[in-house]
């Protein structure tokens, strides 16, 4: 009676701390973590005064971006996100569609830009939940505003030179812009911890110089870019400004000051589209991890107490 009676009570415990146990291996992936972070990089296309693909059929031009972000749940579909970028984006004449009659300039620019911004994110499916229930495909909308840096070059003579500090156009503009971050885009779940998301995104801007051209042609300002040029004190502005060979000397290739001034400075510059505004967009892929409390022992790498080797999974 004693022998069963301890069998009892052996198995009672047993049970009890086999419960508990499996109790505790579920409740480690029943947690609410707001906080996560992600890298992502994709294509980046600019529109501006080289280049319109609504307007022209001038094809895919795409430079490239990257950018880390940070984000936290705020809601049951609402999430916030900090987030830092890298762009290039470029643009250039000898692309461009015949039925735009901008080929003759010859100009072009690239820029190599950082942003900062703010953003808030409206999901299709609730976030606000334990990361092991949370859905397997979701979508979401953004929207948000930021700061970009805006630093335009162009080639001459084989040197990239600042256009911004030069004012070609007798119109300055600041070294740093707003832009208006605006979205969709596309989660995938690849574990408890991991997302894999797809964006599309445009942002917006408050300026036409992204590419340091605004103007339709140099009618305003084309006396003061000749008079810098005849006077030696900054000769690149007239070099810049005028890069039709209509308007270049054949012997040296620099601007053909008497052709400019007969001209009266009808030479074309800008591309009079109805869009003032630059822009430039990104396709977007990366990885989102949430930052649980537990994901450096059970999702990177598990360091065990006593063992000698680190087990990878």
């Amino acid at each position: 009676m004693l022998k069963m009676l301890r069998n009892i009570i052996f198995f009672l415990i047993l049970f009890m701390v086999s419960e508990q146990a499996f109790g505790q291996s579920l409740y480690r992936y029943r947690f609410e973590e707001p906080w996560s972070i992600s890298v992502s990089t994709g294509p980046t296309q600019y529109f501006g005064e080289l280049y319109s693909l609504w307007k022209y059929n001038e094809g895919i031009q795409p430079d490239w971006n990257a950018n880390i972000a940070v984000r936290r749940t705020l809601g049951t579909r609402i999430r916030a996100r900090a987030e830092f970028s890298y762009y290039q984006i470029s643009g250039q004449d000898p692309p461009s569609d015949p039925r735009a009659f901008r080929y003759p300039r010859n100009l072009h620019f690239r820029a190599r830009n950082m942003e900062a911004s703010m953003i808030g994110e409206f999901h299709w499916k609730p976030v606000k939940v334990y990361n092991i229930t949370r859905s397997y495909f979701n979508l979401f909308l953004f929207a948000g505003v930021g700061v970009s840096s805006n630093d335009p070059k162009a080639e001459l003579n084989g040197i990239w030179v600042d256009l911004r500090p030069l004012q070609i156009e007798n119109n300055p503009y600041n070294k740093y812009i707003i832009v208006f971050p605006t979205g969709i885009g596309a989660k995938y779940k690849l574990s408890v911890y991991a997302d894999l998301t797809l964006e599309l995104n445009y942002r917006w801007t408050l300026t036409d110089y992204m590419d340091d051209i605004s103007a339709y042609n140099i009618s305003e300002f084309y006396q003061d870019l000749v008079a810098d040029y005849q006077s030696g004190n900054n000769q690149d502005r007239l070099r810049l400004a005028v890069r039709n060979p209509q308007f270049l000397r054949e012997d040296n290739g620099e601007p053909d000051i008497q052709k400019i001034l007969n001209n009266r400075g009808r030479i074309r510059r800008g591309s009079g589209l109805t869009e003032r505004f630059d822009g430039y967009m990104g396709l977007n892929l990366g990885i989102e991890i949430y930052l649980s409390p537990d994901i450096w022992d059970n999702w990177i790498f598990r360091n065990r107490l006593y063992e000698k080797r680190f087990r990878f999974w």
